[in-house]
């Protein structure tokens, strides 16, 4: 469900929910760390992703255990799900693993230049199913990629590539630094762009300004985050 932000268009603004091993996450000074409530107590996953998706319309699911140790948590994913907008980002680096999100009840799985091995992968996926979105991530070096074919590449390169496969939704995510504004509008005029990362409540008019469809942010979690 998009939400409106003042005074523009609607966008669509996703809240993140960091999971790991069972457990809603936060961002910590080295690292995601388990989210507790004022009374000390871990946050419970299934009323978190409740209660974000009924103030913000969706979720933007990253799991932790997916992306780092290739095993998503899809009975977690599952119960989440429930008919409500979600994307996951569960680290496929495959069609197969594609597949297995949005089985489990993503409307969008999210694949991304830093773990994908090529645009063969893409297109392998996108035979499976459209409801994909490409991320590219990038960083101080540019594009941040394991894999040969994304390494140093151009972002809108990138992104013309893969909307000639089919996949239209780019996530822009720069992992250090701010949001370049210049390379979000470039990246929306080829197709729908969204943008994560460094994306704060609030920035609503730039993305707007510059034609993107929406962003991902971090909500406040817990207690001192």
């Amino acid at each position: 469900m998009p939400v409106k932000a003042t005074g523009g268009p609607k966008l669509l603004l996703l809240p993140t929910l960091l999971l790991g091993k069972g457990k809603v996450m936060v961002p910590g000074p080295d690292g995601p760390v388990a989210a507790r409530g004022t009374d000390d107590a871990l946050l419970d996953v299934f009323e978190t992703a409740d209660g974000l998706a009924e103030q913000y319309g969706g979720l933007y699911v990253v799991d932790l255990d997916g992306i780092e140790h290739g095993a998503p948590q899809l009975d977690f994913l599952q119960e989440i799900a429930r008919g409500l907008e979600l994307w996951v980002d569960a680290g496929p680096k495959n069609a197969g693993e594609v597949a297995d999100i949005l089985v489990a009840g993503a409307t969008r799985a999210v694949i991304s230049t830093a773990r994908v091995r090529s645009p063969v992968e893409v297109r392998r996926a996108w035979r499976l199913s459209p409801e994909l979105a490409f991320e590219i991530e990038t960083g101080p070096g540019g594009v941040l990629a394991r894999h040969a074919p994304w390494v140093g590449a151009d972002p809108l390169a990138i992104a013309r590539e893969v909307r000639e496969i089919g996949l239209t939704d780019v996530v822009l995510s720069p992992r250090e630094g701010p949001v370049d504004w210049s390379l979000v509008r470039r990246l929306a005029e080829g197709g729908p762009t969204w943008v994560d990362g460094v994306f704060e409540l609030g920035e609503e008019r730039e993305l707007t300004a510059a034609g993107a469809r929406g962003g991902i942010f971090h909500p406040t979690l817990g207690k001192g985050t």
